[in-house]
């Protein structure tokens, strides 16, 4: 039997596909605090094990789609050697063999079907970088009320649900690229990120 709390984050039509295919591969599965700059990685570790590590949420279909993502580098990488590029022909191969069973409205809602069937013709590095996508998979989001980092103007302090406060800058293709005010240090910021912006004079 698969990781049970990886099971639960997923749809339920989708669990008997993933459980098998979980089942199948020598790898583990960690659930971590939300990232900035991605919602999983996969990694072969310097003792050898094969580990997948993703952001806990409460979207059950991000969930999916990141997982899928994870489970194909893997894959990828065990059937073609790690010579490969990580987001590469290869890659892509798999990536959509694997998420193919899934994409249907047992498991995804109607109005995301198409945007994934899209999105799915030549998967890129990130779902971040298909916008429409991104915004669709945020309605089915737990909170409510949300601040996009894409509505804030160029300049604008803004807090992330981790507490660190940055100040958005300019748009690099899909990301942001913001500062933050404690550390100064520079961050590429997905543009689904939910925010709160600081008013003016906020310390």
């Amino acid at each position: 039997m698969a990781n049970q709390v990886v099971i639960s984050s997923i749809p339920e039509a989708a669990k008997p596909y993933v459980n098998t295919l979980l089942t199948s591969l020598p790898v583990s599965i960690k659930l971590t605090k939300e990232r900035l700059t991605k919602h999983g990685d996969y990694k072969k570790r310097t003792d050898g094990k094969h580990q997948i590590t993703i952001n806990a949420t409460s979207n059950p279909y991000r969930f999916l789609i990141t997982l899928i993502h994870e489970v194909a580098h893997f894959i990828a990488f065990e059937k073609y050697g790690f010579r490969i590029k990580p987001h590469g022909k290869e890659w892509k191969t798999v990536y959509r063999k694997i998420m193919l069973p899934l994409l249907h409205p047992e498991i995804f809602p109607e109005k995301l079907l198409p945007l994934l069937l899209s999105h799915f013709k030549n998967p890129k590095a990130s779902t971040d970088t298909d916008f429409d996508l991104v915004i669709a998979l945020h309605q089915y989001d737990a909170a409510t009320h949300k601040t996009f980092i894409f509505e804030l103007d160029l300049g604008d302090t803004f807090v992330l649900s981790n507490g660190r406060k940055f100040v958005r800058g300019l748009q690099r293709r899909k990301r942001f690229e913001c500062i933050e005010v404690h550390t100064q240090k520079k961050y590429l910021i997905s543009p689904q990120a939910v925010v709160q912006k600081v008013g003016y004079g906020s310390k």
